[in-house]
């Protein structure tokens, strides 16, 4: 339990408080995990967990931060955890037969890895398939980003006493269930891996484009769903997949301070400065796609990181290779087929053949029901439309995009090519 972070902050002469907020952010996934394991009840132990934080405020600045701030810290929640279930031997009872239980399931596969599985036993639990989507986001952020309820509230767009209930309700739901908190065994976990990935990638969605709000981008969630994939990485080395994601989610990010210009709106991929990329992120990112693509069939976060480093290659758009994007966008169709993959390819079609042959691709998608009230495909078909100079019909469709955008940056970007189109008054 010590770690990277438990090795500076014990050298750092900076403030306690900043001391124990940075080792809490490194070590918190890890202690909470830890008692989870011990105890058998996610309550228990954030509870516990908050109390050994609080506790560490208290002896810290008069006492000096601990060599081995991690394990000062699981002593202490360890302590308090058995004192509470010494007060409640109901309680106790309880938390036994569930350990029973717990020790009754198959014993979670070796990861190969120097790091506990504990947090990894978290993933799989907040991401179960019996939680409802939204759940699964909400508990991930609240128990491995180590979110206050407040902030995973202010991710989701919704009040915080209504976060607090969904989270209660998923801890509830995992408690009734009885959902082992385990990883599952080898016959599982190509089945389950996927659910995993499917939350820490909509976390990361959130982050790059916010669904609503002031601010196209909420750089915080995003570059927490990088930190969590960074985990999966650490304890699933094997897994593909896994790569492919943490390389996607990188090779976009690394575009983060180009995406919106002076004025507050959205810059699209074409007029991006492409010197304000980050070229670290983008050489990370890439290393991992020959590792998601090799070694076996192909997945869906493997093939969308190839597109994606296609893309931070290239030195400009002119430059691109269209040809290769549409080839695996075919690839990626038959992989994880969606509208929103169709959409992407109508436009690198666009891209490879024309405007004309990428609008007849959007234009078949205009009935599509999963593509009703989705901004992206207005504001691609006024695009393409403006690039044909049919300006009238790009004017509607931008028109129609202004109203369904949901940040300001979007409706700032469209109102100045919808002013394009139409020209001065």
């Amino acid at each position: 339990m010590t770690g990277r972070a438990g090795a500076s902050a014990g050298a750092s002469g900076g403030s306690p408080r900043l001391t124990l907020e940075a080792v809490f952010r490194e070590e918190r996934g890890l202690l909470l995990a830890a008692l989870v394991r011990r105890f058998g009840d996610l309550d228990l132990a954030e509870e516990v967990t908050s109390e050994a934080i609080e506790a560490a405020l208290v002896h810290w600045p008069a006492e000096g931060v601990p060599p081995k701030p991690g394990a000062w810290l699981m002593t202490t929640a360890r302590r308090k955890a058995v004192d509470r279930l010494r007060r409640d031997q109901a309680y106790a009872a309880r938390l036994a037969v569930l350990q029973v239980e717990a020790e009754r399931a198959p014993a979670p596969p070796s990861t190969g890895d120097e790091l506990p599985d504990e947090r990894l036993q978290l993933f799989f639990t907040c991401a179960h398939p019996a939680l409802p989507a939204e759940d699964r986001a909400a508990l991930t952020l609240r128990c491995l980003a180590g979110l206050t309820t407040p902030e995973v509230a202010r991710a989701f767009l919704v009040p915080s006493a209504t976060m607090g209930k969904r989270i209660v309700r998923a801890k509830n739901r995992i408690r009734t269930l009885r959902i082992p908190f385990r990883v599952p065994d080898a016959a599982e976990l190509p089945g389950r891996l996927p659910g995993v990935l499917q939350v820490v990638y909509s976390i990361f969605t959130e982050g790059y484009a916010a669904s609503s709000g002031p601010d196209l981008q909420r750089l915080g969630l995003a570059e927490e769903a990088i930190r969590l994939a960074r985990i999966l990485r650490r304890l699933l080395p094997a897994e593909r997949e896994v790569a492919g994601l943490l390389a996607l989610m990188l090779l976009i990010h690394a575009r983060r301070d180009a995406r919106t210009g002076p004025d507050g709106g959205l810059v699209l991929l074409d007029d991006q400065d492409r010197s304000r990329w980050d070229r670290a992120m983008i050489e990370e990112g890439t290393a991992l796609v020959p590792v998601a693509l090799t070694g076996g069939p192909p997945g869906g976060y493997g093939v969308q990181a190839a597109i994606a480093a296609l893309h931070d290659e290239a030195a400009d758009v002119a430059g691109t290779d269209w040809p290769q994007i549409v080839a695996l966008y075919e690839v990626l169709r038959g992989l994880a087929p969606s509208p929103v993959v169709e959409l992407n390819r109508a436009v690198a079609v666009a891209m490879r053949d024309g405007p004309a042959a990428g609008l007849a691709l959007l234009d078949s998608l205009a009935e599509e029901p999963r593509l009703r009230g989705y901004s992206p495909l207005p504001a691609a078909r006024g695009d393409l439309l403006s690039r044909l100079g049919r300006s009238a019909e790009a004017a509607a469709a931008y028109r129609e995009a202004l109203e369904l955008a949901g940040t300001e940056p979007e409706r700032v970007h469209l109102r100045g090519r919808l002013a394009e189109v139409t020209g001065p008054r």
